[in-house]
């Protein structure tokens, strides 16, 4: 025998996983494209539709004050409006200088996605009675996102194709949160309207109010957030 020559190597057998492990791996697998499923979905949902819609709303804001060069002229609140269509801008002092957003008919999805949505059955801006919109708090442009901030005397400015109406705040915007089935924020003369057993009331309004509304908190939520504001100003433009 040749003494420079070991003995012989064995080939180490393939390794091959067992029938019990095969079920644990396939369920890691599946869990781990859940939560890259669920990463993306987040990801899209609280970053990915803001950039979206605050690129849209910059877009339809700019198409409004296209369309209102040269045509100030009337009474805005006589213009037919479709939903869905852009009629004024919002404009939030507390919420930064630069802070506006458009004002679209309705509260559908698409209505809050392309800026703050009006509520069709309360009154346009500068009419007796009760302008009302609400907005997202989070998520597609989250116009309210700083809703909690609000105080009692803030402005808040909403511009028509004629006429720039500032509304003064009564109260802070952590003040009153009500049930999304509380319909008495948006009557007519909501201050009438709370607490009665109707809250459909009669009351006839004698001035122009203001009425913003949210989600009270940040994820899902069955509360709204409301503040309530008087108009103060309104001045043709």
């Amino acid at each position: 025998m040749n003494p420079d020559v070991g003995p012989p190597r064995r080939e180490r057998p393939e390794l091959k996983p067992t029938p019990q492990l095969r079920p644990a791996r396939l369920l890691a697998s599946l869990l781990t494209v859940a939560l890259l499923a669920g990463l993306g979905w987040a990801g899209w949902n609280y970053i990915g539709t803001n950039v979206v819609a605050k690129h849209r709303q910059g877009e339809m804001a700019v198409a409004l004050a296209d369309d209102w060069k040269g045509n100030r002229a009337g009474d805005a609140s006589a213009d037919e409006l479709r939903m869905g269509q852009v009629f004024a801008v919002l404009r939030v002092p507390r919420f930064g200088d630069d802070f506006e957003v458009p004002v679209v008919a309705g509260i559908d999805d698409t209505a809050l996605t392309s800026g703050v949505g009006w509520f069709p059955d309360t009154q346009r801006p500068g009419q007796k009675g009760n302008f009302a919109v609400a907005g997202h708090r989070i998520t597609n442009g989250q116009p309210f996102k700083d809703f909690p901030s609000l105080r009692a005397g803030d402005r808040v400015e909403v511009e028509t194709r004629t006429h720039v109406y500032t509304y003064e705040l009564q109260n802070s915007g952590t003040d009153t949160i009500v049930d999304f089935t509380d319909i008495w924020v948006v009557q007519p003369v909501p201050e009438k309207a709370r607490g009665a057993k109707d809250q459909r009331t009669k009351a006839k309004p004698k001035q122009a109010l203001l009425t913003l509304t949210t989600c009270s908190e940040i994820f899902h939520t069955d509360n709204r957030s409301a503040v309530f504001g008087r108009l103060v100003d309104s001045r043709h433009v």
